[in-house]
């Protein structure tokens, strides 16, 4: 039996009151999308706490990047508390700048230039915790 590929798991704030929350996502897509995508998949943090089996074992077994909107980290304690350890935390707040993650909800349509420059900033740190985290394994060997 060959070995399965590795993917990484991405799972992103599901806040969607503040900026952050928003930015995580389109961060996030951007690397599902366009920069990795074959590579990532993406876990939903909602059906991730409500109890969604195949994504805490997936979070459990491949390497994991939570991806927060805000100081709280949602994603990261969740994360952590029913799957074990993630390989890298990025929390927008802290690329960005507290005052435009804490901002209004944003319309993923209606992006202005610095926000669609902040997707990308945001987008270069979860590719660059991609990289490291590629080639890890959190549990045993997983074959197809």
């Amino acid at each position: 039996m060959a070995e399965a590929e590795v993917k990484v798991g991405i799972i992103s704030c599901s806040g969607e009151d503040l900026a952050g929350g928003t930015l995580s996502r389109l961060a996030t897509r951007k690397l599902l999308d366009e920069r990795r995508p074959h590579h990532t998949v993406t876990i939903c943090l909602p059906l991730f706490l409500a109890g969604g089996q195949e994504e805490r074992m997936f979070a459990r077994a491949f390497p994991t990047i939570t991806v927060d909107g805000c100081e709280k980290r949602c994603a990261y304690k969740a994360t952590e508390r029913l799957s074990g350890k993630v390989n890298a935390s990025i929390v927008v707040s802290d690329i960005v700048g507290k005052e435009a993650a804490c901002g209004c909800p944003l319309a993923t349509d209606a992006l202005n230039e610095d926000q669609q420059r902040m997707v990308e900033l945001i987008a270069d740190a979860i590719e660059a915790a991609f990289d490291k985290a590629q080639g890890t394994r959190k549990a045993a060997k997983i074959v197809d």
